[in-house]
């Protein structure tokens, strides 16, 4: 039997984050990991000299000057830039929407003649006050866009109908009248040279790790005593789903080794906008480090409905959901040496600088006390 202070439920970027943090300040940590490896979602693995982003693409932006500084003393970073390009009936846009995008949709030149069309597109739908998603998207965007490149892409995203969907989904589209394809507007941003395994496992390098290991039946079984926990699990999982399931959106993906194919699509991420078209985007992840060698590795991702069981990567933002989160989110704070965290403890979508500054903060905290 051994006694630790911190149980660390999850080897993702917030449990690994925590466990090193506590570890600095000479706290004992055990990691366990249901996987059978660590990481979480930002895992890749090397195939053929390329590192693939195994639960999809994974582009590292921040303007926290701590938290990226953060990251780089653990990985070198390169200048990637985030530039998808969307298709919609084999005619290519550049995302995210910018004077590019509107030249190729209204052959249109300047800002003001994109903003006069857009103007009269919302202006013709008459939407005043949105009951959906539907008519949020026009109403912020106009007709064009959202028949080309919102509405098929968001439901398959959802599974359901844009119609079906309610407008608060989408609170903004962000039209820039630039010619800039930057997807992003943060100060910092690129990918870890070697991909971004390496951070995980330097975080984790002096902590015992336990991969293929599931909470409750490690409780069972160890003789270990732990001073505390964090969970970084599903909160409605953790308390057996006493107040019901809350509701998240999984993702399938489909890898495939192209030997004879140098350069599948000339961009990282290339999105597909139309419902047919069952995948949402296909990842080429060589050029996530402009590779330059022969092969390539491309994905397909497919959203799919979540049950019990899978893989959860969203949860659903929605009004019914967030009323059950604060159930359980009371029911947490009851608990005085349980810790929750992450996309799934806390119920929340984060960036991986949000995830790396919420578990800088939680260790702050702990530390405090």
């Amino acid at each position: 039997m051994k006694k630790y202070d911190y149980l660390i439920v999850g080897a993702g970027l917030f449990g690994s984050v925590f466990a090193h943090e506590m570890t600095k300040r000479g706290a004992s940590c055990l990691v366990i990991e249901k996987r059978n490896h660590i990481a979480g979602n930002i895992y890749c693995e090397e195939i053929e000299g390329i590192q693939v982003h195994k639960y999809g693409a994974h582009i590292f932006h921040t303007s926290d000057r701590e938290v990226w500084d953060y990251v780089n003393a653990l990985a070198d970073f390169n200048n990637y830039i985030n530039s998808p390009v969307a298709v919609y009936e084999g005619e290519l846009y550049n995302l995210p929407f910018n004077m590019n995008t509107f030249h190729a949709l209204f052959g249109v030149n300047t800002p003001k003649e994109a903003k006069q069309v857009i103007a009269e597109q919302i202006k013709e739908a008459g939407v005043t006050d949105p009951q959906n998603l539907e008519q949020q998207a026009i109403s912020l965007a106009g007709t064009t866009v959202y028949e080309k490149l919102v509405k098929g892409y968001t439901e398959k995203q959802w599974g359901r109908d844009c119609k079906e969907l309610p407008p608060f989904i989408i609170k903004r589209l962000p039209l820039r009248y630039t010619y800039d394809n930057n997807y992003f507007n943060d100060r910092y941003q690129g990918i870890p040279v070697g991909g971004y395994t390496q951070i995980a496992e330097k975080l984790l390098a002096d902590i015992p790790v336990r991969l293929e290991t599931e909470y409750k039946a490690f409780l069972a079984e160890t003789e270990d005593t732990f001073e505390k926990v964090l969970y970084t699990g599903m909160i409605d999982e953790f308390f057996d789903y006493c107040y019901g399931q809350l509701e998240y959106r999984s993702l399938r993906f489909e890898s495939e080794y192209l030997p004879d194919e140098d350069n599948f699509q000339g961009n990282a991420v290339v999105n597909y906008t139309e419902r047919k078209i069952p995948y949402t985007r296909i990842i080429e992840h060589k050029h996530f480090e402009f590779g330059k060698g022969e092969g390539t590795v491309i994905t397909r991702e497919y959203p799919a409905a979540f049950t019990r069981g899978d893989e959860p990567y969203y949860p659903v933002n929605d009004e019914k959901n967030g009323q059950l989160y604060q159930k359980y989110a009371a029911l947490a704070k009851e608990q005085g040496n349980i810790l929750f965290g992450g996309r799934l403890g806390q119920y929340k979508y984060y960036d991986m600088d949000k995830v790396i500054r919420a578990a800088l903060d939680m260790a702050a905290a702990e530390i405090e006390r």
